[in-house]
């Protein structure tokens, strides 16, 4: 990793692709798997000037690998940010499908590495270990796809959770050493094994004292093991032409979420998630629906802080500004995504993502990235 300071570095963004039109706002419809979608999804973003599109890990949602080469064959550009739980698949397996989406995607993939905080959803696949332990595990599995992606020779393995003699390394990813790592998770135990292997750290989009401390904290856990990591943001922007209209629009959004789930019988209060981001999501909530110059935390409240659920809301040009204040703070990448998928990527391409390089490339002393060609 480059010691470059924060403010010295160019910023990535992230899009979230799905298998079908979905959101809080906006139940599935019938289509399992919407190819259509997944196609204009993934080319609208690359049009957009996305950087990468994250595929996503859930229970009950389809192989995030398959999606991405999915996305990945109606697409030139654009990355895809693979979400892998350590613990469902070998990780001398992992190495060689991850190598392979790198292979068959030109050097485009990369990997989000997710422990795990819902027990009960890491029971729907069979995993049955304690968060603390998941974190240990997280720590011995990544460390020998590392080694598999990068020593010469085959790789022998005795730990707690892996043991195996002689695999092999003969199928490498396009990118070198290895494909870049991002982690998740807040958690103490989280922090140390982020530390120790995350090329770039992902937050929940927190206050700006929030992401400060959190910061802070892992470059210190990182520091101890002599690295550097590049951290990330995810937040769900609401846009409109006037900070008022904005607003309006991110009170519509509560709304339609407590109705719907009001409907589905969900809880909109009371909520006691089990992982430590939803809890500090909640913590931030509990401050206010407002706060900073624009963090919204009505649907963070309305859903228990239920993944990347709090958001920016203003004009492009204002949610812009606000991304450059979390980038003065370290943020390199935004993973952003709306609660109108496709309109709001849209969206976000024809206009906060170019606002948002020209403010940077203004802080950078110069010319603004061209954006990809509609």
């Amino acid at each position: 990793m480059t010691n470059t300071p924060s403010h010295l570095r160019d910023v990535e963004f992230i899009g979230m692709i799905h298998h079908r039109e979905a959101s809080e706002i906006r139940p599935p419809g019938p289509a399992i798997f919407d190819r259509g979608y997944v196609r204009d999804f993934a080319q609208a973003a690359e049009a957009g000037g996305f950087d990468k599109l994250l595929c996503g890990y859930f229970s009950d949602g389809p192989d995030s690998f398959l999606l991405a080469a999915s996305a990945a064959a109606h697409t030139d550009r654009i990355g895809f940010l693979v979400a892998h739980r350590p613990g469902f698949v070998a990780p001398t397996l992992a190495a060689r499908k991850f190598a392979t989406l790198d292979q068959i995607t030109g050097g485009r993939a990369a990997m989000h590495v997710i422990s795990g905080g819902d027990d009960i959803d890491q029971q729907r696949d069979g995993d049955w270990i304690g968060k603390e332990a998941r974190y240990a595990r997280t720590d011995e599995y990544v460390g020998i796809l590392k080694r598999i992606w990068t020593e010469a020779g085959p790789v022998d393995h005795a730990g707690e959770y892996y043991q195996f003699k002689g695999a092999s390394t003969a199928f490498r990813a396009v990118q070198q050493p290895h494909i870049p790592i991002y982690f998740g998770g807040a958690s103490e135990a989280a922090i140390a094994v982020a530390g120790k292997h995350a090329d770039v750290y992902a937050l929940w989009g927190e206050t700006h004292q929030q992401v400060r401390e959190l910061i802070a904290q892992v470059r210190a856990a990182a520091a101890r093991h002599g690295r550097e990591v590049r951290f990330s943001l995810s937040l769900r922007p609401i846009l409109a032409d006037t900070e008022e209209a904005a607003w309006a629009r991110a009170e519509r959004i509560k709304q339609r979420i407590l109705e719907l789930r009001e409907k589905a019988g969900l809880p909109t209060t009371g909520h006691n998630p089990a992982n430590e981001g939803s809890r500090r999501l909640l913590a931030a909530a509990a401050g206010g629906e407002r706060l900073d110059k624009r963090l919204w935390t009505g649907a963070a409240a309305a859903t228990g802080g239920r993944g990347n659920s709090t958001s920016l809301v203003g004009t492009p040009q204002q949610v812009a500004e606000a991304f450059l204040d979390y980038y003065d703070l370290g943020v390199t990448t935004f993973l952003i995504r709306g609660f109108d998928p496709l309109e709001d990527t849209v969206e976000y391409g024809r206009s906060l993502l170019p606002i948002t390089r020209e403010l940077i490339a203004r802080r950078l002393g110069r010319s603004a990235p061209a954006q990809a060609a509609e």
